[in-house]
């Protein structure tokens, strides 16, 4: 642990209540690590096609991404109140264009862990794993915590 990167664990939250699940225990672990959480938040806006000569538009009618940037805020936050490690931690916020499971594994080059929900709010309720878990547990760059919450609903 010379360098400064290696005392970064990243927490990748989309907004489910097993991301925050994740942040919390991301926060309790950088604690007693003596570590920053770096939160990364990945989004993708929808494009479809306007009209032969003008190409894809963006269908999303919003501001994605400060619509993101306030959710994020909002985990952050809620997080910090259910622990009791939140006021002594560095939180650095990052909001990324881009796949979440490549995305989440560059943000991860160089920290000391990388941290997920077991899933997230998509696909099947009845799934143990997402598919986002699936995929960094099998090409994650660094060790990898897939926070289980119990939380038999979202």
């Amino acid at each position: 642990m010379g360098d400064g990167s290696d005392r970064r664990i990243v927490v990748g939250i989309e907004g489910s209540g097993y991301a925050r699940e994740a942040l919390i225990w991301a926060l309790e672990e950088a604690h007693h690590r003596g570590a920053m959480v770096e939160v990364v938040t990945c989004f993708s806006p929808t494009y479809v096609p306007a009209a032969p000569d003008l190409g894809y538009v963006p269908l999303d009618s919003f501001d994605l991404a400060t619509e993101v940037d306030k959710m994020q805020g909002e985990v952050i936050e809620s997080a910090l109140e259910a622990s009791k490690y939140g006021n002594e931690v560095e939180i650095r916020r990052t909001l990324k264009k881009g796949r979440p499971a490549d995305t989440l594994m560059a943000s991860a080059e160089g920290a000391s862990m990388l941290v997920v929900g077991n899933r997230g709010r998509g696909g099947f309720a009845g799934l143990r794993l997402g598919s986002v878990s699936q995929a960094i547990a099998h090409h994650s760059p660094c060790p990898l915590v897939i926070v289980r919450s119990g939380l038999d609903t979202d």
